[in-house]
């Protein structure tokens, strides 16, 4: 057993791990385990940010070892893998043979089965949705003993409770998935700086549904007529090139700090310096998959940068009819409190149904920025910022969550009801508990 933590170290409450590494076992060791502890829950690489991957028990069952490949139709594009495979490993193999994950997070570092848990989404939630519309079935183990092969026709109520479902339906064995044709593992990529928040809006509107990818850096501190100013990052898959998966050396910040390296005079230096580092307001360049889909994987262990009190994430989504309006009220409160983070991220979601019960995009606009821990100061700007998307009536990202009022979740995601309804009772969540019995 070891010790692991969710990624922004927020709230601290280190696990126990519990490794399986073999699916014949997994059944057997977490019966054992439940019947010590009393409820556990599936945890694969931690690159869920608050509390959605913490036991309530403090112990979970690590699926990191289950990390085999079990098959792959490279005519197709099917793969079938188990949960403890990343993203990465992945890559590795699907990009050389012409298949793409056709949804991808901001980490290739998470797992197949977290991917599917939290029903991930992408810079092309505009054209391809979530995570979830790739998963073709899985095999569910439940703490009765039962396994059920899940797919939209089959056992349709556990797929959908699970895609989303934050690891509490029980343990996926395995998942196959359907992949994306690529012809080139590079991206052609345009990057257009915009000098406001309208201009954004404006640039969002006439590209994005000319493009695969669409994404943009926001300033959180600008204010007045720049409030909003930032870096709209369009991109496509090559037509030519080489089909490689990247093995770029990393690197590794080798402890963490003892406070925060970004503070309000840093983080305002490093914010105009990004602005200004583009010399033209249009810029063209093909650049490989990690580098634009991954910058932050390029430096290992990241979040250490944040100091010993960890961060907050904060993610949010608004509807399309108000994101104008709402999303100028959270930058605003942003820049007033002078705090927030060198990446924030700044992306038009799309209308396409998830097949999850607790998918987190919706037709709108998504905001994500990093928040070192400062308790009194968080408390606070999340206070300010929770009303404004309540009001909009949005919703904040789980995976992301240690902050978000029961009350807000349960308004947010009115089939909690439902997912609890097949929730496994051996399997409970910190963040499951706070939001639904508080």
């Amino acid at each position: 057993m070891g010790t692991v933590r969710s990624w922004g170290r927020y709230p601290a409450f280190p696990q126990e791990a519990h490794p399986v590494a073999w699916r014949d076992s997994a059944r057997a060791a977490w019966t054992d385990a439940v019947g010590e502890r009393g409820t556990m829950l599936p945890f694969g690489n931690g690159r869920s940010y608050g509390d959605s991957c913490l036991a309530a028990s403090g112990h979970v069952l690590q699926t990191l070892p289950l990390d085999r490949l079990i098959a792959a139709d490279w005519k197709s594009g099917v793969l079938r893998a188990e949960p403890g495979v990343t993203l990465e490993q992945i890559l590795e193999v699907a990009i050389p043979r012409g298949w793409m994950l056709p949804v991808t997070p901001g980490t290739k570092y998470a797992t197949l089965g977290g991917a599917i848990a939290n029903d991930v989404h992408g810079k092309n939630h505009h054209v391809r949705g979530t995570f979830g519309r790739y998963v073709r079935r899985f095999a569910l183990a439940r703490s009765d003993g039962s396994v059920s092969e899940c797919a939209p026709e089959e056992h349709a109520e556990l797929f959908a409770a699970t895609v989303g479902g934050l690891g509490l339906t029980g343990l996926i064995l395995w998942a196959e998935i359907q992949l994306m044709p690529i012809r080139s593992s590079m991206i052609d990529v345009t990057n257009i700086r915009f000098a406001n928040l309208d201009e954004f809006f404006a640039l969002s509107e006439r590209l994005d549904p000319l493009h695969e990818y669409g994404v943009a850096w926001v300033d959180c501190l600008a204010r007045g007529a720049t409030l909003g100013r930032g870096i709209y990052m369009i991109g496509d898959h090559a037509d030519s090139g080489p089909l490689e998966a990247d093995r770029r050396k990393k690197r590794t910040v080798p402890f963490t700090l003892p406070v925060p390296i970004f503070n309000p005079l840093t983080l305002r230096a490093f914010n105009e310096l990004f602005y200004r580092k583009q010399m033209s307001d249009e810029a063209k360049s093909t650049v490989g998959y990690d580098q634009y889909f991954y910058p932050l994987d390029s430096l290992l262990e990241w979040n250490r940068i944040y100091g010993r009190a960890g961060f907050q994430q904060y993610q949010c989504v608004v509807p399309a009819a108000v994101s104008r309006d709402a999303i100028h009220a959270i930058l605003a409160a942003i820049a007033k409190s002078g705090t927030g983070s060198f990446l924030a991220v700044l992306k038009r979601c799309g209308d396409l149904p998830s097949p999850g019960l607790l998918s987190f995009p919706l037709d709108g606009t998504s905001l994500a920025l990093d928040f070192p821990q400062r308790d009194a100061l968080n408390e606070r700007l999340f206070t300010e910022l929770d009303a404004i998307v309540r009001e909009a009536q949005g919703r904040i990202y789980p995976a992301k969550d240690a902050h978000m009022s029961g009350a807000d979740f349960r308004a947010a995601y009115p089939q909690w009801q439902q997912l609890e309804s097949l929730r496994d009772p051996a399997i409970l969540s910190r963040f499951w508990e706070r939001t639904t019995r508080i």
